[in-house]
């Protein structure tokens, strides 16, 4: 065998132990018994431990120097660059901290989720300040030859080639339309909402059926509940979450509908990919630009509201409004909130840019973990106008942090610029789209997704993955000019 076909080899084995830990990672989040969580951080820690023996083996080293890269196709070019970064930045990481991430980050998460509970930020403080230690141990190990800062050294392993400053600059373009935006629809007369109490069951029998009609393959997949909705695997094993609450459907149904886009994009990535770097999303900016804009843009569409309005109305009656239209409007109706996950497209990316400032200063040591819920109470008044609450409205809200995932957060906001992008083509190549989808039928969209995008996986470099589909430079202005349209048509400004 040449030194590329024993590199690939030693590479699908190490994929196929990756996902074997990330199906520990879905069983704790969704079935895990409570008091398997000390042995569960055992458990992440010895697989880690095995990971990293396996990313840091010094016959990639070897292998790597062998291969005459200039002789090698586009694919198997690519699939050397995603080892190869993968091999440099594993190297630069001690096992003995690897291992103790895993286990930490494991434990924080309960504690986490009691502190939430009980609105105690001092009960999880200590623990989260030694998940900053452990990032920040990291991240100066990783920027080591490098031009970067300790956050943009770890936001590497979420949005390659990105950086702080870059996200600056977009964010800040991002900013002072959203605020304008906001405060002029907050002026005006808002819609009616929903109205009543909706079946659980019904609720999980619905997004079943609007997963599958976004291209789901239950096949490869299912469904189960978890407090916070994600996506989880790759491949032919892709398995979403989501929650109910029977005073809010919609909760249940976009949560839904987003984390298919997630899952959509691991299912249709080529085949020839399976268990290689390829064989997964490029990054979690252009992941999240295929859940936005399957949940924003398709989901939340005049067009698709009006197929979606029918579906509520045989499956539970009576919803409190009394036409698409209406229905239209209050799917997509601005109201002050807390949460991030149940912000509106406009909002949304606000709380985004919130968390991207702070956990910079908590990375760089200019925030102390004891301030941070001042901090972000301060903050969070000043951009949204209204108190927090409480601790777990607040800084507590996200399992990010406390699962140590600095540098992810913005990838959210990134995610949907370029969700701005693609619809901005997907609409210049689709003339029938909203006929399409008054009917219910996606196909056409998220064929041209799959098509486009999703097939080729870590095939190019973030950015260009989002240049290839949409045929221009990524920017900000698509995502501005839609939601000034869509909002300007339905508060009538």
């Amino acid at each position: 065998m040449s030194a590329f076909d024993d590199l690939m080899k030693f590479t699908r084995e190490t994929e196929a132990l990756g996902a074997i830990m990330g199906r520990l990672n879905w069983d704790q989040e969704t079935m895990m018994p409570r008091g398997a969580a000390e042995q569960r951080g055992e458990e992440f820690a010895a697989l880690e431990t095995v990971l990293h023996a396996r990313k840091t083996d010094v016959r990639i080293g070897g292998w790597l120097e062998q291969i005459d890269v200039k002789a090698m196709d586009e694919v198997s070019r690519a699939q050397l660059r995603h080892i190869r970064r993968s091999y440099e930045r594993n190297t630069k990481v001690p096992a003995r901290l690897a291992a103790e991430l895993a286990k930490v980050t494991s434990v924080a998460q309960g504690i986490w989720a009691e502190a939430r509970a009980r609105d105690d930020f001092a009960h999880f403080a200590p623990t989260f300040k030694e998940v900053v230690r452990l990032r920040r141990e990291e991240a100066a190990a990783l920027k080591e030859g490098t031009d970067y800062d300790l956050w943009d050294a770890l936001h590497q392993d979420y949005e390659p080639g990105s950086t702080g400053a870059q996200l600056d600059a977009m964010f800040g373009a991002l900013r002072p339309r959203l605020v304008a935006l906001r405060d002029k629809i907050m002026g005006a007369d808002q819609p009616k909402g929903l109205s009543g109490t909706y079946d659980e069951d019904k609720q999980m029998a619905l997004t079943e059926g609007l997963a599958a009609a976004f291209g789901y393959d239950f096949a490869y997949g299912r469904i189960d509940k978890a407090v916070h909705p994600f996506s989880s695997g790759s491949g032919l094993d892709v398995r979403i979450t989501t929650r109910t609450n029977p005073e809010d459907p919609l909760n249940s149904i976009y949560s839904t509908i987003h984390e298919t886009g997630h899952a959509c994009y691991e299912q249709n990535i080529s085949r020839d990919y399976l268990l290689t770097p390829l064989g997964e999303g490029v990054s979690m900016g252009v992941h999240e630009s295929q859940s936005r804009i399957y949940e924003n843009q398709l989901g939340r569409s005049r067009a698709f509201t009006e197929y979606l309005y029918g579906q509520m109305r045989e499956t539970f009656g009576e919803i409190g409004v009394n036409s698409a239209e209406d229905f239209y409007a209050a799917v997509n109706r601005l109201t002050p909130g807390y949460i991030r996950t149940e912000s509106d497209e406009v909002q949304y990316n606000l709380h985004v840019l919130l968390r991207f400032d702070l956990e910079r200063q908590i990375i760089s040591g200019s925030l102390d973990i004891d301030d941070l819920p001042e901090a972000w109470d301060s903050r969070f008044e000043a951009d949204f106008g209204v108190k927090v609450d409480k601790v777990s409205n607040g800084c507590l809200q996200d399992v990010h942090w406390p699962v140590g995932l600095f540098g992810y957060f913005p990838t959210y906001s990134l995610g949907n610029v370029y969700a701005g992008c693609l619809h901005k083509a997907l609409r210049a190549e689709v003339s029938d789209l909203d006929a399409q989808l008054a009917k219910g039928d996606t196909s056409a969209a998220t064929g041209w997704l799959k098509n486009n995008l999703q097939q080729f996986g870590g095939l190019r470099e973030p950015r260009d993955t989002i240049v290839h589909a949409c045929g221009f430079e990524p920017s900000e202005a698509p995502l501005l000019d839609y939601l000034e349209e869509k909002f300007a048509g339905i508060y009538g400004f």
